[in-house]
């Protein structure tokens, strides 16, 4: 299996990247020379974690049966100071919403998609620590 993303110079600083048939702008910051038309290219990345692991937690949660009514994912990363500034650690946050959500559940779900199912989180993996945490808002 092969993927493909095409992208194209638009000006400036700004790239629109076809990704699946979704058009995903990619700028940089005034001060730089770009407009602040985009996403920065290294938050994607981000993103990128979030939603892979975010869609595996959901996909197992519905075969456990467990029903939790929000799941937000922030992802805090660490940058170096040297060029090429990178990324050295990420930190992810699962929040669930709903009411008696059981921990076991969402770490099982959790676990899953970091060990075992998450690609994105494989590949981060192999250049930096990825740490995560699970926390519970009860709905009310």
């Amino acid at each position: 299996m092969k993927h493909t993303v095409d992208t194209s110079w638009k000006g400036n600083m700004l790239f629109d990247a076809n990704v699946s048939g979704h058009h995903v702008l990619m700028d940089a910051v005034p001060a730089v020379g770009g407009e602040d038309k985009g996403s920065r290219p290294k938050e994607l990345m981000l993103a990128s974690l979030a939603g892979c692991s975010g869609m595996d937690v959901v996909s197992i949660l519905k075969k456990m049966r467990v029903e939790f009514t929000g799941l937000d994912i922030r992802v805090e990363a660490g940058m170096t100071e040297e060029h090429p500034k990178h990324y050295d650690k990420m930190h992810v946050i699962y929040t669930f919403t709903g009411n008696d959500l059981q921990m076991e559940q969402l770490k099982k779900a959790v676990e899953l998609s970091q060990e075992r199912y998450c690609g994105v989180a494989f590949v981060f993996k192999k250049a930096m620590e990825v740490t995560y945490e699970i926390r519970i808002n009860p709905e009310g």
